[in-house]
């Protein structure tokens, strides 16, 4: 039996423009402490598994494959030709270990401090796997987030798995006591997920299985890999199965998923902001501002961005629009 850890890389960060771009997804970003998220996910979980394992995308592995030179870390490469959402990532994955193997699945674009916490969060959801349970991790809430989905729990037992909220119902959520930020970690037997996988979407299985057993040196067919539904792994084998335990972790964690989130981590570690809470990103030239509280200023060579901190969750819709209009913004 093997420990893997499992990094799914597909994400585009589109909450980031335009700091994340395809070509530059905010997991290869280099501007957290001079490292980027995935160098510090491949750090952070290097002493706890044997094997590592990268899901990518034809688009960037090539910018995954960087950082596991620099950081030296033999690992299996599994590269898809589309996105199929993470039940088809993680079960690429486990077609591709023993059946007892425990693996650790992680988002490459993640900030985690507290690593203490952390490593017996990690410890005791190892425990669960090798029990037969398919762990996640919540995360122990600091405020009403509206940018997490939330998991309802009652010590390690889920309730209910809770979309994104408003932010009426995540003051609700946060009053109630027991509920937890969905991290979007997972830990299992490579086994025991895919026979979930196969009871509740056996459509996902069968398709995965066939594209990943013609796969060649883990680069994964277009036209098998198109046939896959595109379900996430929540709706595939979360919300449905029984074997489900949840590990409430109290370490920091944020995914960095808006900009909102991005400036509380820069002030922590110490990025300027003015007396009413304004701050600029990627400028190195002197950048004032006047009559503007809580502003986000974000520049880059071909384009900038200046937002109100409260507004973040929105950046997203701008990246759409450019979508519709196939900009080269978005490259």
């Amino acid at each position: 039996m093997f420990i893997t850890h499992v990094i799914l890389t597909g994400g585009v960060g589109s909450r980031l423009w335009p700091l994340s771009r395809k070509s530059q997804p905010k997991q290869y970003l280099e501007i957290f402490e001079n490292k980027s998220l995935f160098e510090m996910t491949v750090d952070r979980n290097s002493h706890l598994a044997d094997k590592v394992m990268v899901v990518g995308n034809v688009d960037n592995h090539h910018l995954s494959g960087r950082v596991m030179d620099k950081t030296k870390t033999t690992y299996l490469n599994i590269v898809e030709s589309t996105p199929r959402n993470t039940a088809a990532a993680i079960a690429f994955a486990a077609f591709a270990s023993n059946s007892d193997d425990i693996l650790i699945v992680t988002p490459s674009d993640h900030i985690i401090d507290e690593m203490e916490n952390y490593n017996k969060a990690i410890n005791e959801a190892i425990l669960k796997a090798k029990e037969g349970f398919i762990v996640t991790f919540g995360i122990i809430p600091t405020k009403p987030e509206t940018g997490y989905g939330y998991i309802e729990s009652k010590g390690d037992r889920v309730i209910s798995f809770r979309e994104k909220p408003n932010e009426r119902t995540a003051k609700e959520f946060i009053a109630r006591g027991n509920f937890l930020w969905n991290s979007g970690m997972f830990c299992f037997k490579a086994g025991v997920f895919l026979e979930e996988l196969k009871q509740f979407q056996p459509d996902v299985y069968e398709k995965s299985k066939i594209a990943w057993e013609t796969s060649k040196d883990g680069f994964l067919d277009l036209d098998l890999s198109l046939q896959i539904p595109s379900i996430s792994i929540d709706y595939a084998v979360m919300e449905r199965s029984k074997k489900i335990k949840v590990v409430p972790a109290s370490f920091s964690w944020s995914d960095l998923g808006s900009f909102e989130s991005v400036y509380e981590y820069l002030v922590s570690k110490g990025h300027p902001i003015d007396a009413n809470g304004n701050m600029s990103i990627g400028c190195i030239i002197h950048t004032a501002f006047l009559g503007l509280r809580n502003t986000i200023f974000v520049h880059t060579d071909t384009a900038n961005l200046i937002l109100q901190k409260e507004n973040s969750q929105d950046v997203k819709d701008i990246y759409n629009e450019l979508e519709k209009q196939n900009s080269d913004l978005l490259n």
